[in-house]
């Protein structure tokens, strides 16, 4: 990477998603990363169509920008990536903690209930590898905020649990072009594809197209994707 950067220094300064476009030796890595094979150089392709390659679309950037409108608080001097993965930490906190009340609602019983069991686990696993992440870092992780959501009846749930998946996986894509580690772009990927599964599944269970955005999910910027979650933030 750093005899890369060398050769090429626009390498340098490039985000993750840029370099992996431009350098094949930093590709060959990322999908070592990503496991190998067609299906990792397939997912990367993808990922770089989806995400146009645009700087300017994501909007603002930063765990302290989440930190300011959610509560949290994080260290900017430390990097973009610090940042950026103290942002996903906060919207899976506020994931687990949704599916933790939802189960404990009494509202799903049976595969529906077993389904939303699942995706928790899946969120409260996230909230841990992201937690790592950020310390390997050497950042702080965000603390965990209070949340409190409206769980009136299962059909509501059902579709605010689709909203908060729809939303989560568009927040990683967002973030995609602004990572400088290809390591951290490795584990928001293998994110994204499971936030993006369980909103198929839930898009399917209501009736709603599995796939909204068509062929090429779309991304939303931290200006998007706060103000939707702030609701359920009580400190």
């Amino acid at each position: 990477m750093k005899q890369n950067a060398q050769q090429d220094p626009g390498l340098e300064s490039a985000g993750a998603l840029e370099e992996l476009a431009r350098d094949p030796s930093s590709r060959r890595r990322f999908l070592k990363l990503m496991g190998g094979g067609a299906g990792a150089a397939g997912a990367l392709s993808v990922f770089l169509a989806a995400c146009g390659g645009s700087n300017s679309s994501s909007g603002t950037t930063g765990g302290a920008a989440a930190g300011t409108t959610m509560g949290t608080s994080t260290t900017s001097s430390m990097g973009g990536d610090v940042d950026i993965v103290n942002y996903a930490l906060t919207l899976e906190y506020v994931e687990a903690d949704f599916y933790k009340e939802v189960v404990s609602s009494g509202l799903f019983s049976g595969p529906q209930l077993d389904l939303i069991k699942a995706i928790g686990e899946h969120e409260q696993q996230h909230v841990q590898a992201l937690e790592q992440t950020v310390g390997k870092l050497g950042g702080t992780p965000a603390p965990k905020p209070t949340t409190k959501f409206p769980l009136d009846d299962a059909k509501s749930v059902l579709t605010l649990a689709a909203t908060v998946e729809n939303l989560g996986a568009a927040a990683y894509l967002g973030q995609a072009d602004k990572i400088q580690s290809p390591e951290i772009l490795a584990a928001a990927l293998s994110i994204h594809s499971v936030e993006a599964r369980h909103a198929s599944a839930l898009n399917s269970l209501l009736g709603i197209d599995p796939s909204p955005d068509g062929a090429f999910a779309s991304g939303a910027s931290m200006d998007e994707v706060l103000p939707q979650v702030k609701p359920f933030i009580v400190s």
